[in-house]
């Protein structure tokens, strides 16, 4: 049998289980997900073993028409991996109707056309079934496809058969990552994912576009099983910082809370998690900042 591997690009409007899909494909938590747009601002790969080959999963940010600087940089590392995947997954919800948005991001893979391009309607499970055969027919009609799958990533249902159509459409290749890595993100920025995601729960409005997280140190003790991570998180304005502390620390500290069962899992020891908020005011616009902050 001939091993294939190579790399593919989930793309889609924010909130379609593009990161939900790559955690479930990997089978850990590589990506952090939210029902906040916008959550993934990286490119994260998460690697997939098969016995017949290898699919380097690369998360992307939704791709939308950007407001900020921020927004802006985010769409530039959308391109820049497009051009280099050898295949490109538009993922498209079976609970939606196709909107301009979908259309839209459709039409910008002409520009990448040596990636072979995929559909996937994902949560199939939230859809009847003549809802899901409707979509189906939709996304049948915007282009030539390689391929339409079908899929719930939170049921499981297809993964396999997504798996395996996926591999088939890479090159011939050897293996590009040992056969125990299951992501090449570095352990500060998993950690600063996982504290961003805490916060990411709960808040509203504009307030998640305005959060980012950096790690200043990780300590591991002697003398004992335990880790200590000292977190920054950043905000945009005073106000801002007042919500995500809350009433007497409150919020703050339900934020540990939820962040430390995933980082101690990761880490594999106990975790004392100290969270430092700051303003860096209008970060998302400001060039330097931005910098500062890996954007």
């Amino acid at each position: 049998m001939s091993y294939h591997a190579g790399f593919v690009s989930f793309v889609g409007r924010p909130n379609v289980g593009k990161s939900t899909l790559t955690n479930a494909l990997v089978g850990e938590k590589v990506a952090i997900t939210s029902s906040k747009p916008q959550t993934t601002r990286r490119a994260i790969r998460g690697i997939v073993h098969q016995k017949d080959g290898q699919l380097i999963l690369v998360d992307t940010p939704g791709i939308h028409r950007p407001r900020t600087l921020l927004g802006e940089r985010l769409n530039s590392l959308v391109q820049s991996t497009l051009s280099d995947v050898d295949v490109i997954g538009l993922c498209l919800p079976a609970n939606e109707k196709l909107g301009p948005g979908d259309r839209f991001i459709n039409e910008q893979l002409d520009a990448y056309p040596r990636a072979k391009k995929v559909a996937i309607v994902t949560k199939i499970d939230a859809a009847s079934r003549p809802a899901t055969a409707a979509q189906l027919l939709a996304v049948s009609e915007l282009r030539d496809w390689e391929a339409i799958i079908p899929i719930s990533a939170t049921s499981r249902i297809q993964l396999d058969t997504l798996t395996t159509e996926l591999l088939r459409l890479l090159p011939d290749s050897p293996p590009l990552y040992p056969a125990d890595a299951v992501t090449d993100e570095g352990l500060e920025d998993r950690i600063a994912e996982y504290v961003r995601e805490a916060v990411l729960e709960g808040v509203q409005d504009e307030l998640p576009h305005s959060l980012a997280v950096t790690i200043d140190d990780i300590v591991e003790r002697d003398d004992k099983e335990l880790v200590e991570v000292y977190a920054n998180l950043f905000v945009e304005r005073d106000s801002q910082k007042a919500i995500v502390i809350g009433k007497a620390g409150s919020r703050l500290r339900d934020i540990g809370a939820r962040a430390r069962p995933p980082i101690e899992a990761l880490v594999g020891k106990q975790v004392f998690l100290s969270i430092r908020v700051k303003v860096a005011k209008d970060w998302q616009r400001d060039p330097k900042q931005l910098g500062r902050l890996g954007f």
